[in-house]
């Protein structure tokens, strides 16, 4: 008898697992919650602590990612119309350039594509530093120009003094005129102040630093060089742009040599050469630990830099990237280019000094816990800089001179974003932060060369597989030519 009821409540008991079998897989599948894309198997680079987490899945809803998870556990939770294994490669957040250019009147057009150009380069973010198209790139920032592009940031027309050399600024002759400038920005909503000193006075430099601050203002700029480096950063700038400036602080006699070129003594060129030959480490070390202290970041713009320093061994004619940038924009690399086949034999031999010397101030600036800001200073007139290509370039520079591949990533993907208060936004692939990302097919924390090595990007919660990647990549040199066509029927008539 026992063994009777105990064999029948088996039966039972198995005919009640098998009808409530497809109960429960109904109900796990209720209880999926629907997404748009989930991106599984993926190795998910973290920047900030060095770390690689195997085995990834990274959900995204929107342009958001809303969870990071193990990949075993995925099925059970999340259901989306999208899914992509990418076989163990590597994802981390898109890369970000912090120092871009769009300009030049007329090539609006050729402009717009290079926005095409940076996300094919895994760029995700741009932060342009002023042109003659800034009502432009303020336009495109509420309505982009292209189906897909970089999120923008820009300081819009940047503030500079009377009759400057360059185009598209707000001109201010006094304390007044900078206030109304700082007023017009601020009405425009600019991401942050780019001043420059063609001709803007010294005091109305630091005037204009310390009121943009005072209105919470971020500040950006080239030092006049009646200033010395730290002048400018304790008024509160909040980023030196070109490391040439970082050199220039490194001198035993910065105040001397600035004031020997005002006066007329020597040329740019040569007193670019007397701050090389009086850098001394200890005193720069001293400068950018003040730095560090205060805050102010140094965005290097090195690769544009090295570029045209060694422009007597390579004429670029026969560089690919050439392919990717429109007429109008190539035509404006031509001055750089004339302006250094003018130089003698002891210039360009300067020239390569006072570039080798530049270089020194990397590992003093991460000595120094300066935060570097990684951006190219690509666009319009700096010759053979290539958008969305030179960035890499610009991050291998940097662990060639002493940052590590974290490091240097930590520039471009972390820093940017702190720059700009949006860390709560960008700068990992975590919960809550936005759906801009790249997937590698190698580590890019062994290799920073890696980040070159692109199998995916996604930019706002959109993928584009290596298959979209090409076909991007043929519209935008077919862009180009178009472009090259339109210019020769214009010159042919």
């Amino acid at each position: 008898m026992f063994s009777f009821v105990s064999r029948l409540s088996a039966t039972a008991s198995m005919a009640f697992v098998a009808l409530a079998l497809p109960v429960m897989a109904h109900a796990q599948t209720l209880a999926q919650t629907p997404v748009d894309l989930i991106i599984r198997d993926a190795r998910v680079v973290d920047v900030k602590t060095e770390q690689v987490a195997p085995d990834r899945a990274v959900i995204i809803s929107s342009d958001t990612i809303i969870a990071v998870m193990a990949d075993a556990d995925v099925a059970g939770a999340y259901s989306a119309p999208e899914t992509v294994d990418v076989d163990g490669r590597w994802v981390m957040p898109g890369l970000w350039d912090n120092h871009v250019h769009f300009g030049g009147a007329g090539f609006e057009e050729e402009n717009a594509d290079l926005m095409q150009l940076y996300v094919l380069n895994g760029i995700t973010g741009v932060r342009d530093a002023a042109g003659d198209l800034a009502q432009t790139v303020l336009d495109w920032r509420a309505s982009p120009p292209r189906a897909i592009g970089p999120n923008l940031f820009t300081s819009g027309p940047k503030i500079e003094g009377i009759a400057p050399v360059w185009k598209g600024v707000i001109e201010t002759g006094s304390e007044a005129d900078v206030d109304a400038a700082l007023d017009r920005l601020q009405a425009l909503g600019v991401d942050f102040v780019k001043i420059t000193d063609s001709t803007l006075k010294p005091e109305l430099f630091l005037y204009t630093v310390r009121e943009a601050k005072k209105r919470g203002m971020k500040t950006s700029g080239h030092i006049p060089m009646s200033l010395t480096v730290l002048e400018a950063a304790e008024a509160g700038l909040s980023t030196i742009e070109h490391l040439n400036y970082l050199m220039k602080a490194g001198s035993t006699d910065e105040a001397g040599i600035s004031a020997d070129y005002l006066a007329g003594k020597y040329s740019y060129a040569q007193t670019m050469a007397r701050y090389a030959q009086t850098f001394d480490p200890e005193v720069a070390l001293r400068v950018y630990r003040r730095l560090a202290e205060l805050g102010v970041m140094a965005s290097p713009t090195q690769h544009g830099s090295s570029t045209l320093a060694w422009l007597d061994r390579d004429d670029h004619s026969h560089d690919p990237e050439l392919a990717y940038i429109g007429p109008g924009i190539r035509g404006t690399y031509g001055w750089r280019v004339e302006r250094a086949a003018q130089a003698t034999p002891e210039m360009v031999e300067a020239r390569h000094f006072v570039e080798a010397t530049t270089l020194k101030t990397f590992p003093l600036l991460r000595e120094a816990g300066v935060r570097i800001l990684a951006g190219t200073d690509a666009g319009f007139l700096n010759s053979f800089n290539y958008p969305g290509f030179s960035l890499h370039s610009e991050l291998e520079l940097y662990v060639a001179n002493g940052l590590s591949p974290r490091e240097a990533l930590e520039a471009s993907v972390i820093n940017g974003p702190a720059l700009l208060g949006k860390s709560d936004r960008f700068g990992a692939v975590a919960e809550g932060k936005a759906a801009d990302l790249i997937v590698l097919d190698a580590d890019p924390l062994v290799d920073v060369a890696n980040t070159r090595r692109i199998n995916t990007v996604v930019r706002a919660g959109r993928i584009l597989d290596r298959a979209a990647l090409d076909a991007l990549d043929a519209d935008i040199r077919a862009r180009v030519r178009a472009h090259e066509a339109d210019a020769a029927a214009k010159a042919a008539n």
